[in-house]
């Protein structure tokens, strides 16, 4: 698996989502909001967007978006969230399993991209039919120690 940046492997973890079934509008935004959070904060941020107590900016892809309380364009992206606090949550046993202190561990990299999509049809009136295809997101995450 290739990894849009290279970073020192022996001071990093890595965690990779391969094809989620999430919009990829909402997890570059999320990806915005965390990058260079420590983990631990990080996590908590996604817990509460996942409880709905907080809503996460849209930075990228505003348009006709709902204004929220103090943050202007925003929404709730649950399911993006639960998907991210997944793929973080490796990338946290991965820095634990090379030895690392997971109190000092921020998110150097993060991004997202689009995936693969699967082909589906949805059948139509008089014999024909329609397409019904899902996109699917990738999720890398790169952890780096601090000091």
């Amino acid at each position: 698996m290739k990894y849009s940046t290279d970073i020192d492997p022996d001071k990093t973890a890595k965690a990779y989502g391969f094809e989620l079934h999430c919009s990829r509008k909402d997890s570059t935004n999320l990806a915005y909001a965390i990058k260079g959070m420590k983990t631990e904060k990080a996590k908590k941020y996604l817990q509460e967007i996942i409880d709905m107590k907080r809503p996460t900016p849209a930075i990228f892809h505003n348009g006709k978006r709902a204004h929220q309380k103090s943050i202007g364009p925003g929404s709730f992206p649950k399911k993006a969230a639960e998907y991210m606090l997944k793929t973080l949550e490796n990338a946290e046993n991965n820095a634990e399993y090379k030895g690392f202190d997971l109190e000092n561990m921020k998110i150097s990299h993060i991004s997202t991209y689009a995936g693969r999509v699967v082909k589906g049809i949805m059948p139509r009136a008089h014999g024909r039919a329609s397409d019904k295809n899902t996109k699917t997101t990738n999720i890398e995450i790169i952890l780096e120690e601090v000091d």
